[in-house]
């Protein structure tokens, strides 16, 4: 597995486990063969993630995750815990879920409309099974 500098943010006060993303992110990017030589993945507050989606995607609207081309990927740690309780699953297991997802998009993935979102997320649960079993 090829070694890539990988930076984690975390600019929440809710704690999470930086080894379990830094493993997801390395698994992500061997199964995909999605070669990138550095990669920050920043947890944010609902306020900034609402502010980029805004600048970035001009939705004035709170989401999970955002990635950017220059390898970000953004996640929304307040969103990712209420989607993890929705969904009756773990923090841990969502933040997971939602990386897979950023780094999907960092490969070229997308999902604006349903077919590709089916692929992209068809994708997402393989690379998680994969990495979790």
């Amino acid at each position: 597995m090829p070694k890539i500098g990988l930076e984690i943010n975390n600019l929440t006060n809710l704690g999470v486990d930086k080894k379990f993303l830094k493993k997801i992110a390395e698994k992500t990017l061997s199964l995909t063969k999605f070669e990138i030589p550095e990669m920050s993945i920043v947890l944010v507050c609902d306020a900034r993630m609402k502010n980029l989606n805004k600048r970035y995607k001009d939705k004035d609207k709170i989401t999970d995750v955002l990635a950017f081309d220059y390898g970000e990927v953004i996640i929304c740690l307040p969103q990712a815990k209420r989607q993890a309780k929705e969904l009756r699953h773990s923090l841990k297991k969502e933040l997971g879920i939602l990386l897979i997802h950023g780094i999907l998009h960092l490969a070229g993935y997308r999902d604006n409309i349903k077919k590709d979102y089916d692929k992209t997320n068809k994708k997402q649960e393989e690379i998680w099974q994969k990495i979790t079993s």
